[in-house]
């Protein structure tokens, strides 16, 4: 597999490099760059610090991510379920991480808080049409798949 060079910034000497956390990861760890504890309390939004600013290849983006483990046992996931990364961003990559549990979760200094996805993009236009192609499914909508 051919790998993508993604240059990037630190913009604290204790920021963390994003690593995959095995050979066949997709995405790669997110840490927080915080001097700090930061507690999140429930319902609440904290903006979390990645002290990285990254350089995306054209026709790539960057996707944040979720981890499975911080959102399935500690509530805590992105504010906007999957922050975009544009290729031409210049600025430092932040984490809204969002508490869904009903206690307070604190977030530590390096902690891992997502998780990020470099995937290639399409450029499309958008052309008006009066007709669209039919398709076997039209305009079955939200659960309509699912039907027997």
């Amino acid at each position: 597999m051919e790998k993508k060079i993604v240059r990037l910034k630190k913009l604290r000497p204790d920021a963390v490099v994003p690593a995959y956390g095995s050979p066949f990861s997709a995405g790669a760890d997110l840490c927080a760059c915080i001097d700090g504890p930061v507690t999140v309390a429930p319902g609440e939004t904290v903006m979390v610090p990645t002290g990285l600013m990254l350089e995306l290849p054209e026709g790539h983006a960057g996707l944040v991510c979720a981890r499975s483990g911080l959102a399935s046992k500690r509530g805590l996931a992105p504010a906007n379920k999957i922050g975009v990364i544009d290729s031409d961003y210049r600025g430092e990559v932040i984490v809204a991480l969002f508490n869904h549990s009903r206690e307070a979760q604190t977030i530590v200094p390096g902690e891992r808080v997502a998780q990020l996805v470099v995937t290639p993009v399409a450029a499309c236009v958008f052309e008006e049409s009066a007709l669209l192609s039919e398709t076997a499914r039209g305009s079955g909508g939200f659960g309509s798949t699912g039907r027997v």
